[in-house]
């Protein structure tokens, strides 16, 4: 299977970039909704989606989109989780 990766920052000829290095396999994903409006829809659709293929999911949130996530909650997640993914959604 490519790996085809698109650039949006509008260049006319593409920097070649190198892609960064991968560890293993993630067991258990932390899904981070940032509480914008209808993240939690699109995370709820993912957490289904990845259950499906047998991933663990832990769900958290930040108490508000408009600052970064509290030391306890980054906290949370780097003890219990080998990846991440953040909700964004309007």
């Amino acid at each position: 299977m490519a790996l085809e990766i698109l650039d949006p920052t509008g260049e006319r000829e593409a920097v070649e970039r190198p892609l960064a290095p991968r560890g293993t396999t993630p067991r258990t994903i932390a899904l981070l909704d940032i509480r914008k409006p209808r993240g939690d829809v699109f995370l709820d659709e993912l957490e289904r989606l990845l259950a499906e293929r047998g991933y663990g999911v832990h769900r958290t949130a930040k108490p508000t989109f408009t600052k970064p996530a509290p030391a306890d909650v980054r906290r949370e997640i780097a003890a219990n989780c080998d990846a991440v993914i953040e909700a964004l959604a309007d």
